[in-house]
């Protein structure tokens, strides 16, 4: 155990002084916020700028009824079509709503001098439908329609509570449990390729510059395995806490610059109410819906942040192990990485795999498909993040992580011997079968 961690931390050491690790951990987080905020600020200013539609209405019934929006202004014209068009004016469209359009409603025209979106033409669809209906409504002469429709809407809020083994319940957000779900599991995803990469392409270096061939006189390939694999490892650890902290640090720096810590502390105060107090501060405040409250007692719980946060610790680790000692594989066996992509295939299409299967395990995490892809050790560092915010037995997450752990330990052995023989083959580019065939080798 003691050259594992010297190389270890040789490999540690190393890294952390490259300028590309500085680079990408000050880079990584800053790229990540401006994600998060920019599109918001782009929204904001493309907002105030409201494109005019000129309306000619042949049928009188919704030119002067349609109202403007945050991104639409209306102009009704007596005019036709041909005429708004000849005159060229600096407009978005024209929009021509046919005599028919009562009983005919497709015909309705937007001809648009520039490329339309799909949240404008549902905008103008949306409030033309709305308008025909009303007219159609009219004809059954129903005295204060409108005061009618409008006092039996009822919009539901619904709240999800899940039921526990010992009978007690607690609050639920699929909202929550689907962006955790995609967070975690992408997360997961990306550094099992960034880190694993990082390993291949340092044993190819190495082999190059033969540094492996006096290493191995010293030391055993398991062991050499084991401790560059475990540097890396933390040095993807330590770049990940600093990313965190960074992200939590700015996030609170913005909650606070765009006054959302009083939003929370309400909601919070909200969640802990009983549900009819809650109910009334809800309507005293419509910002906070029933789904606020669900995640602020969700995230507050825990039990529910030991596992999502444990859960990620341990398939983060344990995914990056698993492929890491793959990666390390292929890079001992080839002299450049040009020659790496047929043998990574095998590697990165269990990823792809569990990477579609994510998406489908969001809408029946406890599916047939979501059940055996989260206990597979080549699937289940990404497929189990998916299930474990909706909550998962612990006999399914004990033989997942064991699993896990073993099929690790017999990868990095059987890793070791194809390392052992790969570092001393220059000059041939192995096959699939060449690599299995090391593998059985007998020493």
């Amino acid at each position: 155990m003691g050259k594992i961690a010297i190389i270890a931390g040789r490999e540690f050491n190393e890294r952390v002084r490259k300028k590309s690790f500085i680079i990408t951990t000050i880079l990584m987080p800053i790229a990540f916020v401006a994600i998060m905020f920019i599109p918001a600020l782009m929204m904001n200013i493309s907002s105030d700028e409201k494109k005019e539609v000129v309306v000619v209405d042949q049928s009188g019934l919704v030119g002067n009824r349609l109202q403007d929006s945050s991104s639409l202004h209306y102009t009704l014209s007596d005019k036709t079509a041909e005429e708004v068009a000849a005159e060229n004016n600096d407009i978005f469209g024209i929009l021509i709503v046919g005599k028919d359009v009562a009983t005919n409603p497709t015909n309705v025209q937007l001809l648009t001098y520039e490329s339309s979106t799909i949240n404008i033409e549902n905008e103008i669809a949306g409030q033309i439908s709305s308008i025909i209906e009303s007219e159609k409504l009219k004809a059954y002469n129903i005295e204060d329609i409108d005061a009618i429709l409008e006092a039996i809407e009822t919009p539901v809020s619904l709240r999800v509570k899940q039921l526990g083994e010992s009978g007690e319940t607690k609050e639920s957000s699929s909202v929550l449990n689907i962006a955790l779900a995609y967070i975690f599991g992408f997360l997961i995803y990306m550094f099992v390729f960034l880190y694993g990469n990082m390993v291949m392409q340092g044993v190819i270096e190495e082999k190059s510059n033969k540094v492996m061939e006096v290493m191995v006189s010293s030391v055993k390939p398991f062991q050499l395995m084991m401790g560059k694999i475990l540097g890396i490892a933390s040095v993807a650890v330590t770049q990940f806490v600093i990313w965190v902290v960074f992200i939590l640090v700015v996030g609170s720096a913005a909650m606070s610059i765009f006054g959302l810590n009083e939003l929370v502390a309400s909601a919070g105060s909200a969640a802990a109410m009983d549900p009819a107090a809650a109910a009334m501060m809800s309507s005293s405040m419509p910002a906070i819906d029933e789904e606020m409250v669900a995640i602020i007692k969700t995230v507050t719980d825990p039990a529910y942040l030991f596992r999502i946060l444990g859960g990620f610790l341990v398939y983060f680790i344990g995914g990056y192990l698993l492929y890491a000692a793959m990666f390390a594989a292929v890079g001992s066996a080839v002299d450049n990485e040009k020659d790496t992509n047929n043998l990574q295939l095998p590697i990165t299409l269990p990823l792809m795999v569990a990477l579609f299967v994510m998406l489908s395990a969001m809408q029946d995490p406890n599916g047939p498909l979501a059940f055996w892809c989260s206990i597979i050790p080549f699937t289940s560092p990404i497929v189990m993040m998916v299930r474990l915010p909706y909550g998962v037995p612990g006999w399914e997450l004990g033989l997942s992580i064991g699993l896990l752990v073993v099929t690790f330990v017999a990868i990095v052995y059987l890793a070791g011997k194809i390392y052992r023989v790969g570092v001393f083959m220059y000059g041939k580019k192995p096959t699939l079968a060449e690599l299995i065939k090391w593998a059985r080798y007998k020493y």
